[in-house]
């Protein structure tokens, strides 16, 4: 009976973290040492990008990509960047189940690490840590999702 239970939850879905590392890491402090003379009024822009990449088996690897240009002034500070990469064992969900998965759920997982990474980098250059804010992946993929349905909604007709 309980080797019975212990395959019906073995058939169930699956979710498991394999590995967490840095696939691409970058900084540039283009006004350096003179950028350190000026006053500092910071202007951050955030870009953050996500990709899944389907491995062998039930493997899946997803990159979230945090790139921040900070400037003063007219002036770059820095330019630094994370990849932030994970490999996840996934099975047993759905289509829409996997891609919310892959496109919000993994990216949740990734982003303090990448944070963190990033913080550590931009420390190192002399400046001082960003402590960026929590971001809700959960309601850029349905912003995204909504845009997709919008976009073939609007396919031209010949």
């Amino acid at each position: 009976m309980a080797e019975q239970a212990g395959n019906e939850q073995a058939q169930g879905p699956q979710f498991s973290l394999q590995r967490i590392y840095v696939r691409d890491l970058s900084f540039e402090a283009p006004k350096s040492p003179e950028i350190f003379r000026q006053e500092w009024a910071p202007n951050v822009a955030l870009d953050l990008n996500t990709k899944q990449k389907a491995l062998e088996g039930d493997f899946h690897e997803v990159v979230l990509t945090l790139s921040v240009t900070v400037k003063t002034g007219e002036e770059t500070a820095f330019i630094a960047e994370v990849q932030q990469a994970g490999i996840f064992l996934i099975k047993g969900l759905d289509a829409a189940s996997m891609s919310h998965t892959l496109g919000a759920f993994c990216p949740n997982i990734l982003f303090p690490y990448a944070r963190e990474t990033l913080d550590s980098l931009v420390v190192r250059g002399s400046f001082p840590a960003l402590m960026l804010s929590p971001v809700n992946f959960d309601a850029l993929y349905a912003q995204e999702m909504q845009r997709m349905q919008a976009a073939e909604g609007q396919t031209p007709t010949a």
